[in-house]
């Protein structure tokens, strides 16, 4: 028994993993996790990649990231030979069709990751099929599938009971059609006293039923529906099946409303990340809800919600976990908004108050001076960061912005924000000193306390 067990000891010993490379015609049978990202992946071909999977059995993860080159009968010799294929990620790899897929799933592989990202290519059958075949699958990331439709997403629902990642983003089919509904279907005859609505043309998408579900999704932890075309319904279905999910992304979701927010509060202590950027028919009132339910919020998105105010930015200053806030293009915050986050939350470490027109320097100056955890400040296009002596603190802008945008960037990070600490109570100090002495002030850009 103890040289059986050295002898497994030694065989994982000698297993390797190789990133950025492709491994020698010797490595081949040794490799156990293969990852290749770009720059690097551009540089690999098709035949190398099948020459590879035909000789290396014992592979469990592969990352072909962006490598647009690799086929079908490269994916269908991986899915030959390495027969304990945990993990696969095919983001990016545009040749890729049904066919690949549907081998994988064909070969009862213990998958438990597959990331199949922008694979533009493939449809609703091979995506049933990974719901279908794979029982131990926790991660699965199917973002920017034009074709997918909610026919296979129901059965990823219905089949996939240990998922505990699902993206689903930039996937322009999927509707409420596609996620668990919250409403019972009605009895026969229950309905047969109202009066019929009038026809109307309809697609095979609306005819399909509520997909009831009688298990709940209790594993699932992370979900991401942003551009997708849900509506207030189908939120409030995920949140009845899936009420441990702490990591939420329905970013530009344009048909939510603050009824979502309600239905989103019940996750409660379980959320963690909330990203809401550009669900411009939110309010105070849905910002309230959830803030006040979700106490353990660290990062909190709203970004481009146009109708919120300082009430909501009241409400997250409350967060004690907060670590990072996007209020970007939130036309409405004022100084007010700014010195309850200086006040209130200590553990901020990252700010994005980006075209945030009306906020003032003094409250940018007390904000910076009060959270000393702060390690990011987003404040571009903000018309008070354009006085002098403030652009030499903020990071160096893209090469490729246009001179206006390059003078409106302001994005302070790091040593650069103590450095603005240091400089605005310089010039405050400054102030003061002119004030006592009874002389104009003038604003200075260099580091000196001389009042003239």
């Amino acid at each position: 028994m103890s040289n059986r067990l050295q002898g497994v000891e030694s065989f994982y010993e000698d297993m390797i993993s190789v990133t950025n490379r492709l491994p020698s015609e010797d490595e081949f049978r040794r490799v156990r996790h293969l990852t290749l990202h770009k720059p690097f992946a551009s540089t690999v071909s098709d035949d190398d990649l099948a020459q590879l999977f035909a000789s290396a059995p014992h592979l469990e993860t592969v990352t072909l990231s962006g490598i647009a080159d690799i086929t079908d009968r490269t994916v269908v010799l991986l899915a030959e030979n390495a027969i304990n294929l945990q993990s696969i990620d095919l983001t990016g790899c545009h040749q890729i069709s049904d066919v690949a897929v549907l081998e994988l799933t064909a070969k009862s592989l213990p998958l438990q990751c597959i990331k199949l990202n922008a694979v533009v290519g493939l449809t609703d059958p091979s995506i049933s099929a990974i719901a279908k075949s794979s029982p131990r699958l926790v991660e699965l990331e199917l973002s920017g599938l034009p074709l997918l439709s909610p026919l296979s997403v129901r059965d990823v629902w219905s089949f996939s009971r240990k998922l505990r990642t699902l993206r689903l983003a930039h996937c322009p089919l999927l509707t409420d059609k596609a996620f668990p509904s919250s409403i019972e279907p009605p009895a026969e005859g229950e309905n047969e006293n109202e009066k019929p609505l009038p026809p109307r043309p309809i697609t095979w998408i609306e005819q399909l039923p509520p997909l009831i579900l009688r298990h709940t999704a209790d594993n699932l932890r992370v979900l991401d529906l942003s551009f997708c075309k849900i509506t207030d319904e189908g939120i409030e279905g995920i949140i009845a099946h899936a009420t441990k999910i702490q990591n939420l992304n329905i970013s530009s979701c344009s048909n939510l409303t603050d009824r979502s927010l309600e239905a989103i509060s019940v996750l409660g202590d379980n959320l963690d990340v909330l990203i809401l950027a550009h669900v411009t028919n939110i309010t105070d009132r849905g910002v309230v809800h959830f803030a006040r339910a979700c106490r353990n919020l660290r990062v909190v998105d709203v970004a481009f919600c146009r109708n919120l105010t300082d009430m909501s930015v009241f409400e997250l200053s409350g967060l004690v976990s907060l670590r990072r806030l996007s209020l970007i293009r939130v036309h409405k915050l004022t100084d007010i908004a700014i010195f309850s986050l200086a006040e209130h939350t200590w553990a901020l470490e990252r700010l994005y108050i980006s075209y945030c027109d009306h906020v003032s320097l003094d409250a940018i100056h007390h904000l910076i001076k009060n959270l000393t955890r702060l390690q990011h400040l987003s404040a571009t296009g903000v018309p008070s960061l354009k006085r002098k002596g403030v652009h030499r603190f903020s990071d160096p802008p893209p090469a490729d912005y246009d001179p206006d945008q390059q003078a409106a960037f302001r994005v302070f990070s790091g040593t650069n924000i103590e450095g603005l600490r240091k400089f605005l109570n310089k010039e405050d100090q400054r102030r003061r000193d002119a004030e006592a002495k009874n002389i104009p002030f003038v604003a200075r850009s260099d580091d000196k306390l001389d009042l003239y």
